[in-house]
Formats: structure tokens, C-alpha cells, sequence
């Protein structure tokens, strides 16, 4: 666990390595499904980019937000401290919901049908997030509330994570999730044609962080009265997705009825 991996004598930001390695691996099984279903790669090229944009940006959006007071404001155009938050803290709602806004951007700006796209790919977001939160494990970020049962970590000195007392792998638990979650969704798409993956995704990935944050540690991470901000999200997610559904189940119904 290192927040910088030593390969070749250098040494590479471990975070943004497994981010980078879940890119690539997702490209390669991007493949199959552009294949089964005549998407176009160039169009899923221009999609991907505006979409890794997107999610950098909101990300970082997010993160400014609720870590505005542990921000000094009066330094923040100073050359090592710009660079220092610019390169540190990420929030994955921010950067779900501002890669979800440019990817619908990009479809608009360039006339491309998105949705076949969203809807085939959809298990690469959970196949990502997951090589993302290993990445959060090497570094230290994220990390877990104080535990001393089965499978407890202890992070060095160094790490992001405190090094005096062992902690809850939730990165680990999340990211293990995560990666089943992309699996299950690849699977219901690619051999069962099932229509509302991003609704399960959206359902499921909600259900999971509103548990996971109960055994998360780290500060930065913003409440409101007993939640945390991305326990907000969650909700809005999952009651937004499940009130979809229903008013789209309720339509099909009135257009069966002769």
C-alpha cells in the first residue's frame, strides 16, 4: 500500500495507475457489445472522451464544494497550492453526474443516438469505479472506520489513511462489489437483452453506497443533519430511478390497453 508505485524506477501515482488500467481493460471489452450491436467505435470514442471530461470535472466540482472550509480560498491561486487540491480529492457522485451530463452533451453536440451506447455499456462505469477504489486502497484514501476483526488493515506511514490503528478494508469491499456489479450488468445485457440496465445499476450502486458510508472514516466527505452528502445522492438516485420505472411500467400498461 503506497500512494506512489515504484515500477521501472519511477514512480507512478497508484490511484491514478488502476484508474488508468480500468480504462484500458474496459476499452477491450467495450469490443464485444459495439460489435454485437453495430455501434460505431468513432462515436463511442468522441462519447468516451467528453464523458472522462465530464467526470474529472464534476469530481473535482463536488469535491470544492463540501471541502470548502477545509480550503484556504486565500491561497488557492498559489502555483503549489492550486496544484496541490487540483491533483488531490475526488468525488465519485460529482463525477458520475458530470461525465452522465457531458455524455448526453457529446450525443447532442455531434448527433449521435447515445442511448444505445449508455445502455450496452453501462456495467463499464461500475468496472472503472472499482479499479478506482483499489486505487483508493493503495493510497490510503477513503478509508474505513477503526475495526480489529477478520480482515482489518493497517495502513503505513505515509499513506493518506491513519497509521496508528487498523481499519475497515471498505475500498476493498466496495471495489469487490463493484466489479460483480459490472459482471451482473454485462451478463443481464449480453445474454439476457435485459432493457433497464441502468436502472439496476442506479438502484444497486445507490443501495451500496448508503450501507457503505456507515463504515467509512475519512472527514472529507460533507453531511447534512444525519447523512452524508453522497448517502443524499444515493436516495436521490434509487427513489428517482424506482419512481422512473414505475411511471414507464404504468405507461406501457395504458398503451397495452386497446
Amino acid at each position: 500500500m503506497s500512494i506512489y508505485l515504484n515500477i521501472l524506477g519511477f514512480h507512478i501515482p497508484s490511484y491514478g495507475l488502476m484508474i488508468t488500467l480500468g480504462v484500458i481493460l474496459a476499452n477491450v471489452f467495450a469490443l464485444y457489445p459495439l460489435k454485437k450491436y453495430k455501434l460505431i467505435f468513432d462515436d463511442f470514442l468522441i462519447l468516451e472522451a467528453y464523458t472522462l471530461l465530464g467526470a474529472f470535472i464534476g469530481a473535482k466540482l463536488l469535491y470544492l464544494i463540501i471541502s470548502y472550509r477545509e480550503i484556504d480560498w486565500s491561497r488557492f491561486l498559489e502555483p503549489r497550492y492550486f496544484n496541490y487540491i487540483m491533483s488531490s480529492g475526488f468525488v465519485f457522485y460529482g463525477g458520475l453526474i458530470g461525465g452522465l451530463l457531458c455524455f448526453l452533451f457529446a450525443g447532442k453536440f455531434h448527433h449521435i443516438n447515445s442511448k444505445p451506447y449508455i445502455t450496452h455499456l453501462i456495467y463499464l462505469i461500475p468496472w472503472i469505479h472499482g479499479f478506482g477504489r483499489i486505487g483508493c486502497f493503495l493510497a490510503g484514501c477513503c478509508y474505513g472506520t477503526p475495526y480489529d476483526g477478520p480482515f482489518a488493515v493497517q495502513f503505513p506511514e505515509g499513506s493518506l489513511a491513519p497509521s496508528d490503528t487498523t481499519l475497515f478494508p471498505v475500498q476493498l469491499v466496495e471495489a469487490i462489489c463493484l466489479l460483480i456489479l459490472a459482471i451482473v450488468l454485462a451478463v443481464l445485457d449480453l445474454k439476457k437483452s435485459y432493457p433497464h440496465t441502468i436502472a439496476v445499476y442506479f438502484i444497486v450502486y445507490g443501495i451500496l453506497r448508503f450501507l457503505l458510508e456507515y463504515v467509512r472514516y475519512d472527514a472529507v466527505r460533507g453531511h447534512l443533519l444525519a447523512l452524508s452528502t453522497s448517502q443524499w445522492i444515493s436516495l436521490g438516485f434509487v427513489v428517482g430511478t424506482v419512481c422512473y420505472l414505475i411511471r414507464a411500467a404504468h405507461k406501457q400498461k395504458k398503451d397495452m390497453v386497446p
